[in-house]
């Protein structure tokens, strides 16, 4: 039900249905690169949090890691992640599928500018074995998200 949710996510704003499936896992973004043939950082990777009145999905490149003081400094509060059961309950996608798109309850997205690093990235589409290529620009679109920097600055940890 996941990936068709996905799907019409997308069908249902006139667009064609973008998800592709996989051979293997891509559960993980070590995984999900390799069966995609791509690099860690264009894995598009969503992480689920709980805020004091609210769930929100920040979705960062796959090969940053959140900044807990640029995390606390935007939201005010301390990240809190869901666990594997509240993941499902929250977004209706398993750990390994979640995404922005096709989720069960409406969502504020957070879109982490690690993102507009590549052309192209590829999140999960609502299970363990699927994926869908966007740019970043047309998932702030579909996802209605707002731009965020909370990232670790990758930039810099590579200098």
């Amino acid at each position: 039900m996941s990936v068709e949710s996905v799907r019409r996510h997308f069908t249902d704003r006139g667009l064609e249905d973008p998800i592709f499936e996989l051979e293997t896992s891509s559960a993980t973004v070590a995984l999900a690169a390799e069966s995609i043939g791509v690099q860690p950082g264009e894995i598009a990777k969503t992480l689920s949090f709980k805020l004091k009145e609210k769930f929100v999905l920040v979705v960062t490149r796959g090969d940053a890691k959140v900044d807990n003081r640029k995390y606390k400094d935007y939201f005010g509060e301390k990240a809190r992640m869901l666990d594997a059961e509240e993941v499902v309950q929250v977004t209706g996608h398993p750990v390994g599928g979640v995404c922005p798109f096709g989720l069960a309850n409406p969502l504020d997205i957070f879109l982490d500018i690690s993102l507009k690093d590549f052309a192209k990235v590829y999140p999960a589409a609502g299970s363990k074995n699927s994926a869908l290529s966007i740019t970043p620009e047309e998932m702030q679109r579909l996802t209605n998200g707002t731009w965020v920097d909370v990232c670790q600055d990758l930039h810099k940890l590579q200098d």
